[in-house]
């Protein structure tokens, strides 16, 4: 059970008090609120399921230490790779653990992409794009911690803490509260939450945003997505990639350049080569490959996928190839996969994620002088 409590404007908050009843018959039992044995019980509970907030999150820190020696009690990330403060009242004053929540943010505001994987591999203890993934089921964004979040836990929420939480909340201050109530009722026990105030009532502004924490380019490698009715064998034996049927698969495949390096991958199956682009992409009917040494029109080979698009009508629509000259290459039986690894809609992009790279040099045992 959950509540959002919200007041009029000019209107003086009181205290948000959750209260629960059970039906027995036609007449409703108030249930007891009793104490948390501590409120150290409530950060085990969100550590381990921090579902209890309504929205999901990875916890990626527990009791984070801070260059300034205190203790972040919960740092958490969200699907679009923002960052959760959480940090529990216990018996601090309203003033004190709102301070703290806030010098908290002006720290992870600060936290690059680099730093957010770092504190996050210490915790996990797997990389964070394998547990990303486990929770959110994609690769984690290029960018990280682009906005923050700060939340003021508690078990019970006084009006002093309400009054200010909501006054810089009406500043943009990206802060909110939530507190849980524990209920007993002969031997079952219950935990309800009640949010402040709902998430999307305005209280986001430019205070919320970080400085951008997206991952750094190395000008050379690019992930390509060669799937459909394509044949990846067709694709090893004559040396290309292509896309087509649409302006956001033709754009992307186009803008392939010469001398990038093309790590191809299968949705739904995996990464199955690497090689380096040879030439500029060029219409299906009109792309070359060399047979026994000779040029030859693509078209006219046999092939065992499809390249045409029946109802094309102007360039976007149809299927466009990018000459590769192959590096690595493995039958699509052996493609390679596992959690973490990027993929994404586009037919082709700049591959920025560090674990990919770095799990594909291994596997296809490639490094910058295969390039030479």
């Amino acid at each position: 059970m959950s509540r959002v409590h919200t007041f009029p404007e000019g209107a003086q908050p009181m205290a948000v008090e959750m209260r629960m009843w059970r039906i027995d018959g036609q007449r409703p039992k108030p249930l007891t609120a009793a104490a948390l044995p501590s409120e150290n019980d409530l950060h085990q509970f969100l550590r381990q399921d921090p579902s209890l907030l309504g929205t999901t999150v990875l916890v990626i820190g527990s009791e984070v230490i801070t260059p300034f020696g205190k203790r972040l009690d919960l740092l958490a990330i969200d699907a679009e790779g923002n960052l959760h403060v959480l940090e529990l009242k216990r018996d601090r004053t309203p003033r004190e653990v709102v301070a703290q929540v806030l010098d908290y943010g002006s720290w992870v505001s600060t936290l690059s992409r680099d730093d957010v994987i770092d504190i996050a591999e210490k915790y996990l203890g797997q990389p964070f794009e394998a547990s990303f993934e486990e929770v959110f089921g994609v690769a984690p964004p290029d960018e990280l911690n682009g906005e923050l979040q700060l939340t003021v836990v508690a078990s019970a929420l006084d009006s002093s803490s309400e009054r200010i939480v909501t006054y810089l909340r009406s500043f943009g201050v990206p802060i909110n509260a939530v507190f849980f109530t524990y209920i007993e009722d002969d031997d079952r026990r219950y935990l309800a939450r009640s949010w402040l105030a709902a998430s999307d009532d305005g209280a986001t502004s430019s205070l919320a945003k970080s400085t951008s924490k997206r991952a750094t380019w190395n000008g050379l490698d690019w992930y390509v997505s060669f799937g459909g009715d394509r044949a990846w064998d067709d694709a090893r034996r004559f040396g290309f990639v292509s896309a087509g049927g649409g302006k956001f698969y033709t754009q992307t495949i186009r803008a392939l350049t010469e001398g990038a390096r093309v790590w191809v991958n299968i949705p739904q199956t995996g990464y199955v080569g690497v090689g380096r682009v040879v030439g500029p992409a060029v219409r299906f009917n009109d792309a070359l490959v060399s047979v026994d040494g000779l040029p030859e029109r693509l078209a006219t080979q046999k092939l065992a996928g499809s390249y045409t698009h029946g109802d094309a009508t102007t360039d976007d629509d149809n299927e466009w190839v990018v000459p590769v000259e192959w590096i690595r290459t493995v039958p699509q039986a052996d493609a390679y996969w596992e959690k973490g690894l990027f993929a994404n809609q586009n037919s082709a992009c700049k591959l920025r994620q560090e674990f990919t790279l770095y799990r594909l040099a291994q596997h296809f045992d490639v490094h910058n002088d295969d390039e030479a």
